[in-house]
């Protein structure tokens, strides 16, 4: 039988979606009242690679990551993921109309993958409590992050890659 271990802190990301990059920039400081500074972030990009969104945020949407500098217990990914949800319905859609201005999606990143919290359900899924599951969506092997075969499209990009790769060096050199 195997000894019970503690994992290490893990570093807490977000990919953020919005219309415009103030909106982006809003929810940064939503995040960073919540959890800490932010150490670093992805360039924005155009989200897209889906329609999801649309109705409830608008068209056009662009997207970013960021990570926090503050290491966080892996245990606590629901936790955040509920009050994430908390903190969209505060940040209203900059065109007036009813609905999200900004998606929050956390997650962490460790040594060895990118976990991602969700409150949908699905084959690949795990529960963790409290109507959240989490997924690991790539893993790292070979010397890079991989996706997996639900990985989400604008997590498969070089942009993403390169950023969850540099986000994972961060996690490293703080052990």
């Amino acid at each position: 039988m195997g000894g019970i271990a503690v994992p290490e802190p893990v570093k807490l990301v977000f990919a953020i979606t919005g219309q415009t990059e103030a909106m982006l920039h809003r929810a940064v400081g939503r995040l960073e009242e919540a959890f800490g500074p932010v150490d670093s972030e992805s360039d924005i990009y155009p989200f897209t690679f889906s329609e999801y969104y649309a109705t409830e945020m608008g068209s056009s949407l662009i997207k970013r990551f960021c990570s926090m500098a503050t290491p966080v217990d892996p245990e606590a990914l629901a936790d955040i993921k509920l009050a994430s949800n908390v903190m969209e319905c505060g940040l209203p859609r900059p065109d007036g109309l009813p609905g999200r201005g900004a998606n929050l999606d956390p997650g962490y990143v460790n040594g060895a993958q990118l976990v991602l919290a969700t409150t949908k359900n699905y084959s690949h899924r795990l529960y963790l409590g409290a109507g959240i599951f989490a997924e690991i969506t790539l893993i790292y092997q070979r010397g890079g992050f991989q996706p997996m075969p639900w990985t989400y499209p604008d997590y498969r990009t070089e942009l993403a890659l390169a950023y969850f790769e540099q986000v994972r060096r961060l996690c490293l050199e703080r052990r």
